[in-house]
């Protein structure tokens, strides 16, 4: 019976012990350069956010602080993805 205790242990910590890890891995990402977000330009003193393909020439005005027009275009898409889901029904 401690056998059967004992294995029956080891299946449920090492199925947990799965989930924990793929949980991890989908939080992490891959680190490929296709995971990435934002790309910073210097020489072109461009901007790009990918998620929202939007490229601003204006890199010295966001590094000083001036994210107005990268904080309303995320806004924007995230406003229109939200119809977008109301449009098809999903919650």
């Amino acid at each position: 019976m401690a056998v059967l205790t004992a294995r029956l242990r080891e299946k449920e910590r090492s199925e947990r012990a799965a989930m924990e890890a793929a949980t991890r891995k989908s939080l992490i990402g891959s680190g490929d350069r296709s995971d990435r977000i934002r790309t910073y330009n210097f020489a072109q003193g461009r901007v790009t956010d990918h998620r929202i393909g939007l490229t601003l020439y204006k890199l010295q005005a966001i590094l000083d602080g001036g994210l107005g027009e990268v904080i309303a275009a995320l806004q924007a898409a995230q406003a229109a993805e939200q119809l977008a889901m109301l449009e098809n029904g999903e919650a």
